[in-house]
This record gives C-alpha cells, sequence and structure tokens, in this order.
C-alpha cells in the first residue's frame, strides 16, 4: 500500500500545479504595440515602418549622440523614459533612399533640409547619422554652427591665412566630438595623411602618418586645432575620393556661416563675423563638390541667424542662405520636414501613453492638444512637459 503522507504530497503538488496554470490563464495578453518598430536598423527602414518609433541601442547612442547633437527637449524625455526612441518620418526615409540609390563614384549630392521652427528637423538628422553609422560612413557633424559666434571664446589670428581668425577652444573641442563619433572606424580604415603638415620647427605630421595622430595633437594643442580641422577636412577628401573611405558630412544651423551674426571680438574688439573666421572657409571649402564617395547634408534653420521679426521669417532655403549661401550650394535637392500628419501625432500621443507621460486622456482631450499644438512636434512637447 502508498502510505499517506506520499499520497498527501501528490495530491497537495497536483492542485498547485492546476493553481498556477489557471493564474496563466487569466492573465491578460499583452497588447500589441503598433506604434513601435523592432527594426533599429535605418539601413533597413522603408515605408513599411512610416510613424513607427525604432529604439536606438545604448551604445550606439553613447557614440554618436554623446553630448551634443541632441535638441535638449529631446534628450530630457530619453533620460525620462530610460530610451531613445526616434520616430520613423517620411524625410529621413526619403533621404536614406536617395543615400541609397548614389553613385558614389560622382561628386557629393548635397541636401539642403528646411522646414517650419520645431517641425523635427535635427530629429532627421540624428536618423541619417544613425544610419549612416551603421553603414560604417565616416561622419563629419557639426551639431549647431551657431554657437561658434554666439558663445564667448577665445580668438587668435590665423598664421595659416592673413586676416582670418582661430577659435582655438571651438576647434579643440570640434576635433575631440569628431574621434569620439568615429574612433573605432578610424582604428579600422588605418588613414594615412597624403601631406606633409608642418606646424613649426620642432612639430610636424609627415605624410605617412595616421590621420588620428594629427586630430590627436589638435586636441593637445588648441593654438593649432583650427589649422588641424582644415587639414583633417582635406585629408577626408582626399581619402573619399581614393575609396578608403565614405564619408557623410551633416551640418545644423549651416546658414549661420553667411550670417553677420557674432558676439565674439577680435584683438582689437571688433565683431569676428562668419567670414572672418578660420573655420567658416574650411568647412565651406568641404561642402563643395570637387570630391566624390560621400554626401553632403546641410540644415537651415530660421533661429541659425538672429533678425527683426525672426519668427516672422521664412523657412525656405532660399531666403535663410541668401544669394551667397543659395549660389554655393546649387545645385542641391531640397528636402521639407512639415509638422507631424495625423498618423505621426496618433503615434506620438500612444507612445506618451504607453510610458505612462499621460494618463487618462480622453479623445476629446487628445483632440484639444492637436488644435493647440498644431501637430507641431516642439509645441507638442512643451504643452506634455512637466510642471
Amino acid at each position: 500500500m502508498i502510505p499517506t503522507r506520499l499520497l498527501r504530497r501528490v495530491s497537495n503538488n497536483v492542485r498547485n500545479q492546476s493553481t498556477v496554470t489557471e493564474r496563466i490563464q487569466v492573465q491578460p495578453e499583452e497588447p500589441i504595440q503598433t506604434f513601435r518598430t523592432i527594426e533599429s536598423d535605418p539601413a533597413k527602414h522603408n515605408r513599411d515602418h512610416l510613424n513607427r518609433f525604432y529604439t536606438v541601442p545604448v551604445n550606439v547612442k553613447n557614440r554618436i549622440f554623446p553630448f551634443t547633437g541632441v535638441p535638449r527637449r529631446f534628450n530630457d524625455h530619453c533620460k525620462t523614459f530610460a530610451e531613445t526612441c526616434i520616430l520613423v518620418r517620411e524625410p529621413a526615409i526619403e533621404l536614406i533612399s536617395y543615400l541609397q540609390q548614389t553613385d558614389y563614384t560622382r561628386p557629393v549630392n548635397r541636401y539642403v533640409i528646411y522646414g517650419p521652427l520645431g517641425s523635427g528637423k535635427t530629429l532627421t538628422l540624428m536618423h541619417l547619422m544613425h544610419y549612416g553609422f551603421n553603414m560604417k560612413h565616416l561622419i563629419v557633424h557639426v551639431p549647431w554652427i551657431p554657437d561658434w559666434f554666439r558663445r564667448r571664446s577665445e580668438s587668435a589670428p590665423s598664421e595659416r591665412v592673413e586676416g582670418l581668425f582661430n577659435l582655438p577652444i571651438v576647434g579643440a573641442f570640434w576635433l575631440a566630438h569628431f574621434k569620439h563619433q568615429n574612433g573605432p572606424l578610424l582604428a579600422q580604415l588605418d588613414i594615412r595623411l597624403q601631406k606633409d603638415y608642418i606646424w613649426n620647427p620642432r612639430e610636424q605630421n609627415p605624410a605617412g602618418t595616421p590621420l588620428v595622430d594629427m586630430i590627436d595633437f589638435g586636441i593637445a594643442r588648441g593654438k593649432y586645432a583650427c589649422d588641424v580641422i582644415d587639414g583633417v577636412l582635406n585629408e577626408i577628401k582626399l581619402s573619399s575620393t581614393a575609396g578608403i573611405c565614405k564619408t557623410l558630412v551633416l551640418l545644423d544651423g549651416f546658414n549661420a556661416l553667411f550670417a553677420e551674426d557674432s558676439i565674439i571680438k577680435d584683438s582689437e574688439f571688433k565683431r569676428l563675423y562668419a567670414n572672418r573666421v578660420s573655420l567658416t572657409h574650411s568647412f565651406l571649402n568641404f561642402t563643395k563638390y570637387d570630391w566624390c564617395n560621400g554626401a553632403i547634408v546641410a540644415l537651415v534653420d530660421i533661429l541659425a541667424v538672429k533678425k527683426e521679426n525672426q519668427f516672422e521669417s521664412s523657412m525656405y532655403p532660399r531666403y535663410l542662405l541668401g544669394k551667397e549661401g543659395f549660389e554655393h550650394l546649387d545645385p542641391f535637392l531640397p528636402i521639407e520636414v512639415p509638422f507631424y500628419t495625423q498618423d505621426e501625432f496618433d503615434a506620438v500621443i500612444e507612445y506618451y501613453k504607453n510610458r505612462l507621460w499621460l494618463r487618462n486622456l480622453t479623445e476629446s482631450g487628445k483632440r484639444e492638444l492637436e488644435i493647440l499644438t498644431q501637430r507641431s512636434p516642439y509645441k507638442l512637447m512643451r504643452y506634455t512637459a512637466p510642471l
């Protein structure tokens, strides 16, 4: 006979298993999140992924968006939600499709991103930067060009070009930013200098030296940082044309290079406008179409240049760039970034509800938000921001 104690143990196990089974069956299934896509590689994004959020991996975010290039309010949201999510929108998909179809043996194509204030132009640039990173393109990124002229910074006469002035601190900071974004790729490509660069009788970078060595020299010796940047950009053009690397150039606030909006001063306390700064000439030379195996994306913005009635200004490239800037970039392909469509607005609201940022939002409340913000991405962030 089977002992009574053993029978009790068996019956208890059966009862516990049945209880666990009942709990599993009672638990509701998690609803499918239609506002997300699991595809996190921008190179694979197409129109099937429109109006959905994709997540940027943490290691990628720390590499290409370390401390600059991300709008402050968007960065606050990323910290709050403990993830970096970007909405897949039509302008980014359009640009990615152009980059994938480009004949890189031809001179570089130039694209100009424009749109109304707060429409998400910089986030489109971030989407493209992630694409370039995944495709192992060398990224030449300037987060916000107007900062060069609106923040008080040291200036010094250029020893390379008479009449121009260097911004040593700005130059060293940009070199550190460039190295951080492209560090692993630079080590993999092992780009070597094709020319001799002599800085003074005791310091030089001869041909054949790794490009990283010259970058490190510019970071350590701020006096030569702007001259090093000019040399780095020239070497990138030569290496791209030789087929050693592909280059994606992303410049935010490009129209600031053609404006008279500055608070920095020279040794005589006269304002240093963009046309007297060596960095301006280096990047204008870099955005010419005299090289290949790359692409140039310039973003123009109303806020990049301070003017009277600034917020009533035209958003179109011809107005923002002016005659000189327009002729410099012409021919280019304009890409407009508009306010959210209805589907995009609905996706953002669903994302906020999923992250418990918006609670108990009724349809009438959602409609009120839509009317108040006019589906502007920036205004929507402001209206849903914490108190």
